[in-house]
């Protein structure tokens, strides 16, 4: 037994084209007669015969400046208070951006940090960021807290 004797079961033969008739793919080998198709090099995606195709009919709306999209870190109050529960040493100094991404918590690729109200604060604190929902102020400002708006 040598390696190039060795045939594989699971690969199906591909028919060969154009051998004669008997083959059942002779002669225009499948391909039918005449016309753009039946010729090699054929590149007729989105064709639609002459009609005005579909992607030109429709018009161009909008448009999103890529440049200028900011990469914001979206943190819910549930998760502020999962965070001071396991780390009470987060509460000595402002929570902000950049004592989040120190202690591994929220990604480096984050500029921005944004607050929304979901879940419940059990200690007041003071925090640091870009955006705020109006029930988390709310809520931290109920408990006494303190919050800082950056731009």
């Amino acid at each position: 037994m040598k390696l190039n004797t060795l045939i594989s079961k699971n690969q199906k033969s591909k028919k060969r084209l154009g051998r004669g008739v008997g083959s059942s793919k002779g002669k225009t080998s499948g391909r039918g007669h005449k016309g753009q198709k039946s010729r090699s090099g054929v590149a007729i995606n989105s064709f639609e015969g002459g009609q005005m195709p579909l992607y030109r009919r429709l018009p161009k709306r909008g448009f999103r400046n890529f440049s200028t999209s900011k990469k914001i870190a979206i943190i819910n109050l549930s998760r502020i208070q999962e965070i001071i529960a396991k780390q009470k040493t987060i509460l000595n100094n402002k929570i902000n951006i950049s004592n989040l991404q120190k202690s591994k918590l929220i990604s480096k690729k984050f500029v921005k940090l944004k607050l929304l109200g979901t879940g419940d604060l059990k200690q007041k604190l003071d925090i640091e960021v870009n955006a705020i929902s109006k029930s988390a102020k709310d809520k931290i400002e109920k408990l006494g807290g303190k919050v800082t708006l950056i731009k």
